[in-house]
């Protein structure tokens, strides 16, 4: 079975050569950079095969980095890019945007003030009209009130991929408040075109590894979506624990799962969704 993960992350020193935007928000995950020879490392270790690298917001706009690791380390990452529809016209952006090599879609974040703010722009209508005119996969980290907005977006543009980052969890919320939104995450499953990520769950959980807590509203959320459309990831320089239990939590200790199943949340699914080339299989 090969391993892909959905969201992992790497970046650099914030320096004046190459310095990060003002504000603080969000804060990065530790002190020190994460390189992608380290997350090679960790991966290779935690049995990932590849993983899709979204370049964080702390670093602000720009996707280098991100590019760089994935000519460096052909086959095994993919990136969805930052993009600024404040500054840039989507409609041109996304025309050529997959002609980037390693570059698959764009990542918004909408969780901070400063996100939430973004998502309510009247730009980021032009943003869905153009990525769904350029067949562009989009993930957003939207927070539980939001997901109105996001069910009205994929209403009025059915060809709009879009994927709902960490199953809409709040930071911090874990156990029963982690899921306090699931009956309008389980709503939005009606929308074919949206499928959700289920990155970085130990954060969420209560009770320690294999995190049986998890199990109830993880089941309901397949149930709804279809395993096609959930995908598994670690947030890895945010996970607590080890990034091989992140793995087996769901290849070794979700016996309700089939074999299909597991395959498909583990990466299958996800590399189809994106039409990652050298990954994506069909069904």
């Amino acid at each position: 079975m090969k391993v892909i993960d959905a969201q992992v992350h790497v970046w650099g020193a914030d320096t004046p050569a190459r310095p990060w935007p003002g504000g603080g928000n969000p804060k990065p995950h530790r002190a020190e950079p994460w390189t992608a020879a380290e997350l090679v490392a960790a991966m290779d270790a935690a049995g990932v095969d590849a993983a899709v690298i979204v370049p964080p917001g702390w670093e602000g706009e720009r996707n280098d980095l991100a590019l760089a690791a994935a000519a460096d380390y052909p086959g095994r990452f993919a990136v969805m890019g930052r993009f600024d529809p404040l500054l840039g016209n989507p409609f041109e952006a996304f025309k050529h945007w997959r002609d980037q090599p390693g570059m698959l879609g764009v990542r918004f974040t909408f969780h901070s003030a400063r996100g939430g703010a973004l998502l309510l722009e009247p730009a980021m209508a032009d943003v869905w009209a153009a990525a769904e005119r350029h067949a562009i996969p989009l993930m957003i980290r939207a927070l539980p009130p939001m997901l109105p907005v996001v069910a009205d977006v994929a209403s009025r543009h059915p060809g709009l991929q879009l994927a709902l980052d960490h199953l809409a969890i709040p930071q911090g919320a874990t156990d029963a408040a982690a899921f306090a939104h699931l009956p309008g995450l389980l709503a939005l499953a009606r929308h074919p075109n949206i499928a959700v990520k289920a990155t970085c769950m130990p954060a969420y959980a209560a009770d320690p590894f294999p995190h049986r807590g998890l199990h109830e509203p993880l089941r309901a959320i397949i149930d709804a979506y279809g395993a096609e459309r959930v995908f598994w990831g670690s947030d890895v320089s945010r996970l607590p624990g080890s990034y091989r239990d992140s793995v087996l939590q769901w290849t070794m200790h979700m016996p309700w799962l089939d074999r299909a199943s597991v395959e498909a949340i583990m990466g299958g699914a996800l590399s189809r969704w994106l039409r990652w080339p050298g990954h994506a299989s069909a069904r």
